[in-house]
């Protein structure tokens, strides 16, 4: 895990939290977007835990850059944001978040949350609700070729739209009728035909290609 805010106070507070935990190791901490990504590239931790706004290059550019780059496949970036709902935050989603954490969050449902995107079965934490994904998928910036979509199985496709509703694979296997590992292997080779690093990159999939409706 690397720690990334510009606030020291809020680097500390965190560390202290992660470090009582036997599953999380925290590798770094930095206080700026460049320091982010240079310290990605020298530690690969599984997951960056970035501020959105810090000065110099952001969370966000810093997201982006992170995610775009091929030789850091399996770091995930979550946000850490003051704010639930603000554009900042949809900016991320689109720039490959992973999740996100409001500051306000529970100590424990911080912790939860970050196990929970390293099993990459959620896109977010209990503190930021599915209001922010209505609030994302209800204006994307422009809609993706449905083309992608065809090299998915019907199968997949249904699968799909539900990643996409928020659900997680046990939920899904209860209203498919199939066990959470077949599940698991549809989303798997869903991800894998569309290039999707995460389930939030194949959530924004879902609504940007008409998948799945914005009311919906």
């Amino acid at each position: 895990m690397l720690l990334a805010d510009d606030q020291a106070l809020i680097r500390s507070g965190v560390r202290a939290l992660l470090q009582a935990e036997d599953d999380i190791e925290v590798v770094g901490e930095v206080a700026d977007g460049a320091a982010a990504v240079a310290a990605t590239n020298a530690v690969r931790p599984d997951i960056v835990l970035m501020d959105v706004q810090m000065p110099g290059t952001d969370g966000i550019e810093a997201t982006r850059q992170i995610v775009g780059n091929p030789h850091l496949p399996g770091v995930h970036v979550v946000m850490l944001t003051s704010y639930g709902l603000d554009e900042h935050v949809f900016a991320a989603l689109r720039a490959g978040a992973s999740g996100f954490i409001v500051k306000d969050t529970e100590p424990a449902d911080l912790v939860q949350a970050l196990r929970v995107t390293m099993r990459g079965d959620a896109l977010l934490s209990p503190a930021v609700t599915r209001r922010l994904i209505a609030e994302f998928v209800a204006r994307p910036p422009e809609l993706r070729s449905g083309a992608s979509l065809a090299q998915l199985t019907n199968r997949e496709r249904e699968v799909v739209a539900m990643v996409a509703l928020g659900l997680s694979n046990d939920e899904i296997a209860q209203r498919m009728v199939l066990s959470t590992a077949t599940v698991k292997t549809h989303v798997g080779r869903a991800m894998t035909k569309l290039q999707a690093r995460d389930r939030a990159q194949l959530v924004v999939i879902a609504y940007q290609s008409g998948l799945v409706a914005g009311g919906r």
